[in-house]
């Protein structure tokens, strides 16, 4: 009877072994390339195709999940998610709430965009998403702040003459500046404001921040992350080296 209920239980314990942690990720869905909803209804962009492989590195399950930007540390706080991959930089406000993988982008610059190369940043008006590092930046200088729930609400900011200009990732302004036929311009040099974009996690999950770090530093080494960056954000973006 011993030996049975021996085997019975090394069996369920192997049985254990097989079975893949299911980890929810939180994303916003609205920050182009990083993540936005496609046509199916489904997250797409960079952080789905490169999150989908880090679960399958780490033997995952992941599922996404939708949030709005501005609760979206509130809420993996709470546990509504387990992670957040959804353009976030690392900075020391947010590690006082949350901790971070290993950076899967390098340091991103930020940049000015104004419908005028004249329009004076320091001093006008300047629109930035709430709780990002581009707003907090702009709420230290001499600038007035205007802050949106969404980046697109702040290049429409600038488009109905309600803000001089916006400072956002300059991953994310490119195609609207791109796409604008000259209407909207880059305001002086780009600015370094964080140290990296990670994956947003609660301080208490270690070994989760463990399991993430391994296929992130994997991807690096066998230079698979770096081939994500140039499909998703071209061949002159900031790589890995």
């Amino acid at each position: 009877m011993k030996k049975l209920m021996f085997a019975a239980a090394a069996l369920a314990l192997t049985a254990g072994m097989g079975l893949s942690q299911t980890v929810r990720i939180g994303t916003e869905g609205a920050y182009p390339p990083y993540n936005f909803i496609n046509d199916s209804g489904e997250v797409d962009g960079f952080e789905r195709e490169l999150g989908d492989e880090l679960c399958t590195r780490a033997e995952l399950t992941c599922t996404w999940v939708k949030n709005d930007w501005d609760s979206i540390i509130p809420n993996l706080v709470s546990g509504n998610y387990d992670a957040v991959m959804a353009g976030m930089a690392i900075n020391e406000e947010r590690q006082r709430v949350i901790t971070f993988s290993d950076a899967y982008i390098p340091p991103a610059s930020s940049a000015y965009v104004a419908l005028s190369e004249d329009v004076d940043v320091e001093n006008g008006v300047v629109a930035a998403q709430t709780g990002t590092i581009q707003a907090s930046h702009v709420a230290e200088t001499a600038a007035t702040l205007i802050e949106f729930a969404s980046p697109d609400e702040t290049i429409a900011a600038v488009r109905n003459g309600e803000a001089d200009a916006v400072l956002a990732d300059k991953d994310f302004l490119v195609p609207h500046v791109t796409d604008s036929n000259g209407e909207l311009v880059w305001i002086g040099e780009d600015i370094y404001l964080d140290d990296g974009i990670a994956v947003g996690l609660r301080q208490s999950d270690g070994p989760l921040k463990e399991k993430f770090d391994a296929a992130i530093a994997a991807m690096k080494e066998d230079g698979s992350l770096n081939e994500l960056i140039s499909k998703w954000f071209g061949e002159n973006a900031r790589h890995f080296e």
